[in-house]
């Protein structure tokens, strides 16, 4: 019976070496998005409705991170673009790349399940 067990893990080892960089990923997008709310929370929440479930700055000036979310044009590699380049009607913050990963992986977790 041993020997079914460990013919068995170095099968699934063989098979499946994915598995365990699958979960480390899963863990780092977890902390992203975590850090992600915070820095939005932190820092955009001044002028952008940030969550589903948040009040913020009435206005149009700036759009709910939702609708920034659900636009087509949104892309992580847009989201990045925009966040790395000035603009008037946005304050410069200058991100860290953790703040940015983060941000964009928040940004891109509010979009409605396909």
């Amino acid at each position: 019976m041993l020997k079914v067990t460990v013919l068995v893990g170095v099968i699934a080892a063989v098979l499946f070496p994915a598995a365990e960089g699958a979960r480390a990923q899963g863990g780092a997008l977890a902390e992203n998005l975590a850090y992600g709310k915070v820095v939005a929370e932190s820092w955009c929440a001044n002028c952008h409705v940030v969550s589903r479930q948040a009040r913020g700055p009435v206005g149009d000036a700036a759009p709910p991170f939702v609708a920034v979310a659900r636009m087509p044009s949104t892309t992580e590699i847009s989201l990045r673009a925009f966040l790395r380049m000035p603009h008037a009607r946005m304050p410069d913050y200058q991100l860290s790349q953790a703040e940015l990963d983060g941000v964009v992986a928040y940004i891109l977790s509010l979009r409605p399940a396909r």
